[in-house]
Order: structure tokens, then C-alpha cells, then sequence
């Protein structure tokens, strides 16, 4: 039989460093155990200096700032910091903050330390004072530890146990057909602040139900969605889609037609800001209020799929079937069309492949990030849009040859 003994050089301050790069704790953890372990040499007091950052989690908010610093003693191979974890009891939570140990500091030196300070060395003495370089205390691999605060498994089971027990369809539900017109044309002051009774409008508040009276009748037509099991509240809100659809793309036609836009510049611009702008809104909305980018990112395609085949799809088919019965062939003329979808193909590629260089840990992710990469992304996405409207419409005028 064979052994391998390896023989470490415990004359070394050591190297100080956390048992793993990552830590997830429960935010009902409290105060939260961190160690911070001492290896490959113990020898001398050593300082080891420490301080928390923030990431999305804020000090303050999510947990306590925490700054200080552990003092090893000779052959201490071991030393534990506290940070104190807020419980704010959120139903999905996943926040991160760093805790950064700094340079270690000698207290108290070994016996390799004492090298260091002698004058005049022989040859022998500097390889020895050299050797003794090596042993000074220093930052081990993991110096810096991500701690990710998830919600309370407890909490989130009692909330789930509540959900379950109550008829959540029914209370969804309850809410009648004819309080949602009454709702909508009673002047609300808004939302106050929890706790405060609510104020009586003013002149503002008058003035912006005035402006939104008819959008709020509109939308108190959809039923509420316990009628039918949710089918109605679903067919309903796809018939008063596919009707503003159909208005917009005539008043932007007619607006085209006013000033002497060609109906395809009319609809690269005006149409599909006006089918888009609101479902910028929804994605900002599912951006802020989602834990991760996928149905803000998603919701971008899904409204663009619908815009098409509601908007061009049921008109087409309709229009197919009434010259069906006509006897006759329905045809559309193809116009610029392969241009704009050639155009707008490579433009999406492009931004395809930003969303996924944004991904490298530097910024972090499709949405946000640092201020830079941020408004560097918005600006090139804003231009990737204003190079489309201006290449087709060059391509609409005959400025430019199109296929």
C-alpha cells in the first residue's frame, strides 16, 4: 500500500476567505451566521476587516448594513459575523446583497512574520524573508459572498393554505356587472395611503374623469369574469380589441390621407404606435412588478401577434369568405411588404442578439442594469426603430430601390 502525506506549512498568517461564493437564507431567518474560515497556516492575531453592500436588496430595508471587523487569535482557525435579516413577510422575494471582506491586517505576528523586520539579510536570510512574504495574511478565493434573501417558506405556505380555503373564483367573481358602470362614472379621488381616510376629489380629479369617462364606460362593458366561468369577460374584451384596432387604422388612414402620407408610411408610424404605445405601458408595468424580464420581454410578441392576426387576419378572412360568396377572388396587393418584413427580420436579429449579450454578468440581464448599458440599450433600440420608419418610408417614395 501506498500513502500520500501532505505536509502544510502552518507558519502562515493563512488565507481568509468564505466557505462558498452564494448564500440563500429565508427572510424570517433573523440574524443571520456567516463564517469566515482560516486556512493554509494559523499563525499570529490577525484583523480581518469586513462590510456589506447592497445589490437589489437595500440596506435598511431588506437587512441591516453590517460593518466591522473579526479578529483572529493565534492558531483561530474560525471567526462568525452577524447580519440581521428585516423580515418584511412578501409573498415572492429574491433580493441579494454582498458581504466583502477587506485586506487582513496583522495584530499580532508568528515567528515567519519576524523575518520581515531584520536589516541587512544574508542570500539565506532574503530567501527566508521571501518565503516569509508568502506567509503574510491575504484574501482567500471567495472574498466576496452574494447572500440571497428569499421569502419565508412558512409564511408563503400560510398564505397558499388561505387561498385554498377561500373561494377565490367567487370572490373574483363577486364584483357585479352593474357596480363596475357605477364605479366608472363616480369621481374617485384615488388610492390613499393605508390607514388614511379617503380625501374628497378636487378640481383635478374631476378634470381627469371628465377626460377618461369614455374609456371607463367602454371598459365597464366587459363583463366581470364570473359570468360564464371568465368566456364572457374573454369574447367581450377580444370584440372591443379588434373594434379599436379597426378605429385607430382609420383615423390613422384618414390622418395620412389629410396630410399626404401613403398608407404604408401611415402604417409603420401612426398605426403601430398606436397599436404598441399601450403595451409599452403593460411590459413597463410587468418589468417593475415581475421578478424576472420574461413577460415584460414576452409581452411584446404576444401583443405584435395579436395586433397581426386580429388586426389583418379576421379582416383578411372575412373579406376571403364575402367575395367567396361573391363568386369572386379576394387580392392583396403585396405593396412594400417584403422590404419592411426583410428589414424588419434583420433589425430583430440585432436586437436578439443585444438582449443577449446584456445577459454577461457585467450588467446583469435584459432589463436594467447599470445607468450606462441602460441608456446606451434604449437609445440604439430607439434608433434600430427611427432607421426602420425612415428606410421604409425611402422605399415607399422611390428613394431607394425595394424588392
Amino acid at each position: 500500500m501506498v500513502a500520500t502525506v501532505t505536509i502544510l506549512d502552518d507558519d502562515h498568517a493563512g488565507l481568509f476567505t468564505f466557505g462558498q461564493p452564494v448564500l440563500r437564507v429565508s427572510e424570517s431567518t433573523g440574524t443571520l451566521m456567516v463564517t469566515v474560515v482560516r486556512n493554509s497556516g494559523s499563525r499570529g492575531t490577525v484583523a480581518v476587516p469586513y462590510h456589506t453592500e447592497d445589490g437589489s436588496a437595500k440596506a435598511g430595508v431588506d437587512y441591516e448594513e453590517a460593518k466591522g471587523q473579526l479578529e483572529f487569535t493565534n492558531e483561530q482557525t474560525s471567526q462568525t459575523l452577524q447580519v440581521c435579516i428585516i423580515n418584511v413577510k412578501e409573498y415572492e422575494k429574491q433580493e441579494n446583497f454582498f458581504i466583502v471582506l477587506e485586506d487582513p491586517k496583522w495584530l499580532k505576528r508568528g515567528l515567519s512574520a519576524l523575518l520581515l523586520n531584520q536589516g541587512s539579510p544574508t542570500p539565506e536570510e532574503e530567501e527566508a524573508r521571501r518565503i516569509s512574504e508568502l506567509g503574510k495574511p491575504s484574501l482567500g478565493e471567495h472574498s466576496r459572498l452574494e447572500v440571497i434573501i428569499e421569502e419565508s417558506c412558512e409564511f408563503k405556505k400560510t398564505v397558499d393554505k388561505l387561498l385554498k380555503d377561500t373561494d377565490l373564483a367567487a370572490l373574483i367573481g363577486s364584483h357585479s356587472w352593474r357596480e363596475q358602470f357605477i364605479d366608472a362614472v363616480t369621481v374617485s379621488a384615488g388610492d390613499g395611503d393605508e390607514g388614511q381616510e379617503q380625501r374628497t376629489p378636487n378640481c383635478f380629479d374631476y378634470f381627469m374623469h371628465l377626460l377618461c369617462i369614455f374609456w371607463k364606460i367602454l371598459f365597464a362593458c366587459v363583463p366581470p369574469t364570473g359570468y360564464w366561468n371568465g368566456w364572457a369577460c374573454f369574447i367581450v374584451s377580444i370584440s372591443v380589441i379588434g373594434v379599436l384596432t379597426a378605429i385607430i387604422g382609420d383615423l390613422a388612414s384618414h390622418f395620412g390621407c389629410t396630410v399626404g402620407l401613403r398608407d404604408s408610411v401611415t402604417a409603420v408610424v401612426f398605426v403601430a404606435l398606436g397599436t404598441s404605445l399601450p403595451d409599452t405601458f403593460a411590459s413597463k408595468v410587468a418589468a417593475t412588478q415581475d421578478q424576472y424580464a420574461d413577460a415584460s420581454v414576452g409581452n411584446v410578441t404576444g401583443s405584435n401577434a395579436v395586433n397581426v392576426f386580429l388586426g389583418i387576419g379576421v379582416a383578411w378572412s372575412v373579406a376571403a369568405i364575402y367575395w367567396e360568396v361573391k363568386g369572386k377572388a379576394f387580392r392583396v396587393d403585396p405593396g412594400s411588404l417584403a422590404f419592411s418584413v426583410t428589414l424588419f427580420t434583420i433589425f430583430g436579429f440585432f436586437s436578439m442578439g443585444v438582449l443577449m449579450l446584456r445577459r454577461r454578468p457585467s450588467i446583469g440581464g435584459e432589463l436594467g442594469g447599470p445607468r450606462v448599458p441602460r441608456v446606451l440599450t434604449s437609445l440604439l433600440f430607439f434608433g434600430l426603430w427611427f432607421l426602420y420608419i425612415l428606410f421604409s418610408s425611402l422605399e415607399a417614395y422611390c428613394h431607394i430601390q425595394g424588392f
